[in-house]
């Protein structure tokens, strides 16, 4: 709304792709699917006397996202008790880190329309997922099998200014999280989730202004429509002369508005303590820098040297690198095809390769084409020993069964023709064949000269030369149209 300005911060709550949980040995198995709580034990569910052991492999994982949003790790951080009620938390507190977080301080370059920006980030932290709660008619029932799941928070300070910009960080952090392999990224199954802290001030104000928090958005368009939803309802409010209450929403996507839930907590409100069964998180330095060695060549690196050294646009270079495996790919096809533009390479790969995967519902993980494979089509069709219409159809053939190009090519003579005496031969056949139609076209029916070609185009198995075909038929056309007897 015009003469208002908002302030967005994310709060986003990763699951962390450990074998097992965050405090037990209990398995992290898929929530959606597995059979309710069958990956439950003692301490996930907070039986008196049990004790919890930190994951090791989950703090690797909680690292590697810190480092790679440059925040500066604490070498001593400690967990505490979240303490407040709720039917899916058993032990009544989760236990999550407050005063002394994993890292702080970093910021995360999130790529725009004109430019770039730099969302700053507070704080990155490890904590225990909740159970989930499954209502029913009369009844709600709890499954525990995500109780104790690791759970990464990453919070950003309110720098998003637009609904835009909100998307733009969350799918880029998205994605960082697939590239590091700590988060399978699938929002369906619940993730990643959102919360979103949003206030609006007139635009001649400097300080911000009394912000709501939305909990718990599972999908990007739930976080969108929430935050474009509260905006506006705040803009409104102010522009009446109305103070904006400070409270948390619930997001109600069927009707597409936020609820109150109840008044806003601060810290002090969830009374966090000190886990007194758990010791400090005491990080080595050696650790800490052999997680940094580790770290991929991140995103936005790639994607802007995806342009620089192989000379891509940024469109293409956007596609490539919005997942790994599609990234190391490229560069895998890149290498094999010696000789062929990176941007050959680059266009195949968008284009008929993702529409195979799109046909076939495979990620570019489990592609069946090696990049080899791919790279020697494109090498083929490039030095012109098959046209287009056959390299495409080579290559959706080998995605499915498999085979070396090359050696299909040479033992089903799919070589391009390109000899202009055999196409002048073809074309001289079809003239024969369809005089009908040559008739037509000699009668002002231009159209018919694209039939024409495609005649031609069939009657060589369609390995001619599509460029001289369409030269040589004009050639003898425009013969004809000259000899024609005057009516």
């Amino acid at each position: 709304m015009n003469g208002f300005l908002p302030s967005i911060g994310l709060e986003v709550h990763a699951e962390l792709q450990t074998r097992s949980k965050m405090f037990c040995a209990c398995p992290v198995v898929d929530s959606t699917s597995a059979r309710p709580n069958t990956a439950v034990c003692e301490i996930c569910t907070g039986m008196p006397g049990t004790l919890p052991v930190i994951n090791q492999r989950a703090v690797e994982y909680a690292l590697r996202v810190a480092l790679a949003l440059d925040c500066t790790i604490e070498p001593t951080s400690l967990f505490a008790r979240k303490n407040y009620f709720y039917p899916d938390l058993p032990k009544g507190y989760q236990i999550s880190q407050y005063e002394h977080p994993l890292a702080q301080g970093g910021k995360l370059c999130v790529p725009l329309e004109h430019g770039e920006k730099t969302v700053r980030i507070r704080r990155v932290h490890l904590e225990e997922d909740t159970g989930k709660l499954l209502h029913q008619p009369g009844a709600s029932l709890i499954d525990y099998n995500r109780s104790g799941v690791p759970l990464l928070e990453i919070v950003s300070e309110p720098d998003l200014e637009s609904v835009e910009e909100v998307r733009r960080y969350a799918v880029a952090l998205r994605q960082l999280l697939r590239y590091l392999e700590v988060n399978h990224g699938d929002m369906e199954k619940g993730v990643i989730r959102f919360e979103a802290n949003i206030s609006v001030r007139p635009a001649d104000r400097p300080a911000l202004g009394t912000r709501t928090e939305v909990k718990n958005l599972n999908s990007f368009r739930s976080l969108l429509r929430a935050v474009a939803y509260e905006i506006d309802r705040q803009s409104g409010v102010l522009a009446v002369g109305q103070d904006v209450r400070q409270e948390t929403l619930g997001w109600d996507e069927r009707n597409g508005v936020t609820l109150p839930q109840r008044s806003k907590e601060e810290a002090h409100d969830y009374r966090y303590f000190p886990e007194p069964d758990l010791p400090p998180l005491v990080l080595e330095p050696d650790w800490i820098e052999a997680v940094r060695r580790w770290l991929p060549e991140l995103p936005s690196a790639r994607w802007t040297r995806f342009q620089h050294e192989y000379g891509l646009s940024a469109s293409q270079a956007e596609l490539l690198t919005e997942e790994r495996a599609a990234a190391d790919y490229f560069e895998a096809a890149c290498a094999s095809a010696r000789g062929v533009p990176p941007t050959e390479i680059a266009h195949w790969i968008t284009g008929e390769l993702f529409a195979l995967l799109n046909e076939t519902g495979r990620p570019i993980e489990e592609c069946p084409l090696p990049a080899s494979a791919l790279a020697a089509v494109v090498a083929l069709r490039q030095s012109g020993r098959i046209n287009l219409p056959t390299a495409k159809h080579l290559l959706a053939e080998i995605f499915g069964a498999g085979g070396d190009p090359a050696q299909m090519v040479e033992e089903r003579g799919l070589a391009q023709l390109t000899d202009p005496g055999e196409i002048d031969r073809l074309v001289l056949e079809v003239e024969r064949n369809h005089p009908v139609q040559v008739a037509q076209y000699l009668e002002g029916k231009k159209t018919i000269e694209q039939w024409l070609f495609g005649q031609v185009m069939r009657a060589a198995s369609g390995k001619a030369d599509p460029q001289l075909v369409q030269r040589r038929l004009r050639l003898r056309l425009d013969v004809l149209e000259k000899n024609r007897p005057p009516r």
